[in-house]
């Protein structure tokens, strides 16, 4: 597919959104939209009882809240993502980790969306809290992998990056201990 000219249509502080003709491989032009946004981080903490550090807060896009891993954007071109971890791990948990272990990498919404997040397990942590962003309103959540399974099956947990998470990590943790 052969595209031309984007065009910008829209802009946040979060994404920009940007559309173009698109030449099909059936010799056909189609005009499609797509979502330019920066690198983000997940990561999956484990505190000093074994648990997972869930975080509950308020989505607006879902009108709810929602169970999810700490997670977030890099900052610019330069920061790279073992600091950006490092740095939303402070701002929404109050920890740090001795340990930071990447677990994948790859696209979240390839379809409309150029996102391509970094997911980390983080172990070892310390307190080092950092003021979250002003908009943040978080609760922590421990929880065991086991009660974590059990919040994925009853639908409690419903983020998609978090259930990739959860399940990254218990699958390294496990083949560390095999």
């Amino acid at each position: 597919m052969k595209k031309n000219n984007p065009s910008l249509a829209y802009q946040c502080k979060i994404f920009d959104v940007w559309e173009e003709e698109v030449d099909l491989p059936n010799g056909k032009t189609t005009r499609q939209s797509w979502i330019k946004h920066n690198h983000t981080v997940a990561i999956v903490a484990i505190n000093d009882k074994n648990e997972l550090i869930l975080i509950k807060q308020y989505r607006i896009a879902v009108k709810k809240h929602i169970l999810e891993i700490p997670a977030g954007s890099l900052d610019n071109l330069e920061e790279s993502p073992d600091v950006c971890a490092q740095r939303e791990l402070a701002e929404e948990t109050g920890f740090r980790a001795k340990i930071l272990v990447k677990l994948f990498e790859g696209y979240l919404l390839p379809g409309y969306c150029n996102e391509y997040m970094y997911f980390f397990l983080a172990r070892d942590l310390f307190s080092a809290p950092l003021t979250p962003d002003e908009d943040e309103f978080i609760e922590i959540m421990p929880a065991s992998f086991s009660h974590a399974r059990d919040l994925i099956k009853n639908g409690e947990i419903i983020d998609a990056k978090t259930v990739l998470g959860i399940l990254l990590a218990e699958s390294y943790l496990q083949q560390k201990t095999a």
